[in-house]
């Protein structure tokens, strides 16, 4: 069975230092590069495309809002014009620092409270998922599972990875449970590693609850922005290869090939 491993990375600002990141790329598989609206500048893209070549790591655009301030973590309402902008430009800026290390971006991932919106509404969605076939239809779209952007996407008929969050936990409806709650995140390597394991070896989000909602699963993201992601990246990946998984980059998945 083959799995992925994604991490947002190069998310240099005043609320993140990128100092793990160059650990982080010798653990993951793929990586959701932040273009510099929420996070990250010329510079940070560059040093992580760098080292991904290096690491045979697939690079993916982490379109965010034009937030810096709050992180891309703040609900902002756009038109759809201004939400397509929005993803195509991120995509070029990344775009364009890759063709001069002869690199493409293959994936796209939306960051923070743009998807966290267009995972409960389905308009943003379909504005989101138009937005990334217009770039190119080969592009790989990561998305939650389960959430309004898998649906959206499987209406254009994209080619779709369906993400987990190692760190985070999920209410019964499937969404996250707000960074708002105590019990958001999980921050023990060792509990994450268990987590991972069973949602993907029974292709189900554990809920907090305990609840077990049966969903697809390609993709396992690490948010490269917690105390504890080195160490958690490290625990994921043995675990997962000690239990008989094969860890591919997103655009090395047989699904895609």
């Amino acid at each position: 069975m083959e799995i992925n491993i994604n991490c947002d990375l190069g998310e240099k600002s005043k609320h993140h230092s990128t100092k793990h990141d160059p650990d982080l790329l010798g653990i993951v598989n793929s990586a959701n590069i932040a273009c510099g609206y929420h996070a990250g500048d010329e510079e940070t893209m560059n040093n992580t495309i760098l080292i991904s070549k290096k690491n045979s790591v697939s690079i993916g655009a982490h379109p965010s809002f034009n937030d810096p301030e709050n992180f891309g973590r703040k609900r902002i309402n756009l038109n759809e014009k201004e939400i397509i902008k929005l993803i195509i430009d991120q995509y070029e800026i990344l775009q364009k620092i890759a063709e001069k290390h002869n690199e493409k971006v293959t994936h796209i991932k939306p960051h923070g409270a743009l998807n966290n919106m267009a995972c409960e509404d389905i308009n943003l969605a379909i504005t989101l998922a138009k937005a990334i076939n217009e770039i190119n239809r080969d592009l790989i779209y990561l998305v939650p599972t389960g959430s309004k952007m898998e649906v959206a996407a499987k209406k254009l008929n994209m080619k779709i990875a369906c993400e987990i969050f190692a760190d985070r936990n999920y209410e019964d409806d499937g969404n996250l449970v707000s960074r708002s709650k105590p019990n958001a995140l999980i921050t023990d390597p060792e509990e994450a590693k268990k987590h991972v394991l069973s949602m993907v070896k029974n292709q189900a989000l554990n809920c907090f609850s305990g609840k077990k909602i049966p969903c697809k699963i390609d993709s396992v993201c690490i948010h490269g922005d917690n105390q504890s992601s080195l160490s958690t990246a490290k625990s994921i990946r043995d675990n997962l290869i000690e239990n008989n998984l094969q860890l591919k980059s997103l655009n090395k998945l047989k699904k895609f090939n």
